[in-house]
């Protein structure tokens, strides 16, 4: 073994690593096998300040000394067994005290666990007052291994030192202890943290395409809009939304037009800093930013797009007002803003006429709804066919996109609208996610302001759509997949009869003819209503793959729609049999 080396185990490299970049250099070690992957990895490097003490009970006792006297995090490094159970009362005392002690407990493979292998005993679960925070580092064998090490490393070392500081357990396993091979340290991302008492040295905004992107979001204040619109205006920003962002400032965007593209990728949506507030959506946004930060007043590490570089535990205003403040001698721009547009725009112009479908449904439903109207949106196809369209007024937008399940839309629209009576509360549902809540409708408190309007192709479209892994199966996915033929099978009479014995006014369509001859009587219904519309799964995947293949520089007139449809086989076919005519 060459001295001086770094063992060629890959999650112990990257925690040293971190270490470096958090300026986090003191250890204190105690004996064992377990843990010489990361001793014998750090005892040469000028960098760590290493103390031997082989009772692990003192170890943790003397870091909690050494923490409080230096107010910086110290380590605690152990081998398997019981020796971490020996840091339990040294622990307690770091958490009640709030403390920056880690303990790294270095262990075998966690399969082992349970299987009377000795040495081996279950970490997996930490004591209430102990830790603030526990993590296991396994192996890393590919990107997403290595993703999930480097987040958790983060997440543990700013733990240490979040809100008053704490102590925190990393279980890092370790199973080819012998090998020490490598002469450098992997280039690690660190995540910085930054908190109300960082107001006056916050990192600068870096130049190039700065986006602001808002995943699922309360309705906002006009206080609060202003501040992001304030903020657009000095870094020449935009704020790309889907239709729960709930922003409706003057550098709002819908950007799906644009970024889901198949053939296509826009030089607007090479974003340099990504500024994400908001929580779960389901916006499927194919973003690549180069950096992005993350802005909640949870102050939690969600790294969505994997470029997370920075997280700011501030209120959102907050925030934007201190930038905005900031740069107050800038002048205004929206040279960025205005490009976005532009390419929406350009989009907008090739739509083509789309078959009877979500996305036909949607484009035209928007366009009626009447002011003060609020929307919620079933889980997936709903949602996303929403997405595709924009609307001057500011209607705000709902969807279940925490657990991302499909129960429970009908329910959360209901709950809406009893809550706010003044406002006509709309819910935009597909057949399996409204059968799921059917129930819902039942309530005796379902108030006249709830509108639902049914979009029934007989399964779960979305498992059949071009671009799915269930569309391998054609037909074979509704088996056990899609659900098809539940629920009556499209039955014309079953939801009438449902609905109408509980009280609802009750319209159908199932044609574009028929849905212009119904629509305004459901939507200016002054009693509570649903509205089934019948259309054609394939024609729903047909729909999104028009809308997906829209790139003006690549598709072109009758023949490019047909391409997109069909594909080049079936092109081919139908020249051949105008040909022979």
């Amino acid at each position: 073994m060459a001295k001086g080396m770094y063992t060629a185990e890959e999650n112990v490299r990257m925690l040293i690593a971190l270490l470096k970049k958090y300026n986090i250099k003191r250890v204190i070690a105690s004996p064992g096998t377990k843990n010489i992957s990361f001793i014998g990895s750090i005892q040469y490097d000028d960098f760590f300040e290493i103390y031997s003490v082989s009772d692990e009970r003192s170890a943790a006792y003397m870091a909690c000394g050494m923490a409080a006297e230096t107010k910086e995090p110290v380590c605690l490094s152990c081998t398997g067994a019981t020796a971490s159970r020996n840091y339990i009362p040294g622990l307690t005392e770091a958490y009640y005290r709030k403390l920056p002690v880690i303990a790294i407990t270095s262990c075998g493979s966690q399969n082992a666990i349970g299987q009377n292998v000795e040495q081996v005993i279950d970490r997996r679960n930490q004591l209430n007052d102990m830790v603030c925070f526990s993590t296991h580092l396994p192996p890393i064998d590919n990107d997403d291994d290595r993703w999930g090490c480097e987040i958790n490393i983060n997440k543990a070392l700013i733990a240490a030192r979040r809100h008053g500081g704490g102590p925190v357990h990393i279980n890092l396993e370790s199973t080819t202890g012998r090998k020490f091979t490598e002469s450098e340290l992997p280039d690690t991302r660190k995540i910085d943290y930054y908190t109300y008492t960082d107001l006056g040295a916050l990192p600068k905004v870096s130049e190039g395409k700065v986006a602001i992107y808002i995943g699922n979001h309360e309705e906002m204040s006009e206080e609060l809009q202003d501040s992001i619109t304030k903020f657009c205006a000095k870094y020449n920003a935009v704020v790309l939304c889907g239709r729960t962002s709930n922003y409706f400032g003057k550098y709002r965007i819908l950007p799906s037009l644009v970024i889901k593209q198949d053939s296509y990728k826009s030089e607007v949506a090479d974003i340099d800093l990504l500024i994400h507030i908001g929580n779960v959506s389901g916006d499927q946004f194919r973003l690549k930013p180069k950096k992005v930060w993350r802005v909640n007043p949870d102050g939690e590490i969600r790294d969505t797009y994997k470029k997370l570089s920075a997280v700011f535990e501030l209120d959102e205003k907050c925030f934007f007002d201190s930038y905005a403040k900031a740069a107050e001698g800038r002048a205004d721009q929206d040279d960025y803003y205005q490009k976005w547009a532009a390419e929406v725009a350009r989009f907008e112009s090739n739509l083509p006429e789309l078959p009877f479908s979500n996305i036909w449904i949607a484009q035209q439903t928007m366009k009626r709804l009447p002011d003060q109207s609020v929307i919620h949106m079933g889980i997936l196809n709903s949602l996303r066919s929403w997405d595709y369209v924009d609307s001057e007024n500011p209607f705000p937008g709902y969807s279940n996109t925490g657990g991302f399940g499909i129960d429970g839309g009908i329910s959360s629209a209901i709950g809406g609208a009893l809550a706010n009576p003044e406002r006509p509360h709309f819910c935009f549902i597909g057949d399996l996610a409204f059968f799921y809540d059917m129930n819902s409708l039942g309530n005796r408190h379902v108030p006249d302001n709830i509108k639902i309007l049914l979009v029934n192709n007989g399964r779960g479209a979305e498992f059949r759509k071009y671009n799915h892994p269930g569309s391998a199966f054609g037909d074979d996915a509704d088996w056990f997949m899609a659900a098809g033929g539940h629920f009556g099978s499209q039955s014309p009479d079953l939801v009438k009869h449902f609905a109408e014995d509980l009280g609802f006014e009750y319209y159908t369509a199932d044609s574009k003819e028929e849905y212009a001859k119904t629509i305004d009587a459901f939507i200016n219904s002054t009693h509570k209503a649903v509205f089934e519309v019948f259309t054609d799964y394939s024609e729903d995947s047909n729909a999104i793959k028009m809308i997906n293949n829209l790139d003006s520089n690549k598709m072109s007139g009758t023949k490019n729609l047909a391409k997109t449809i069909l594909g080049d086989k079936g092109v081919k076919k139908i020249k051949s049999i105008l040909h022979k005519k």
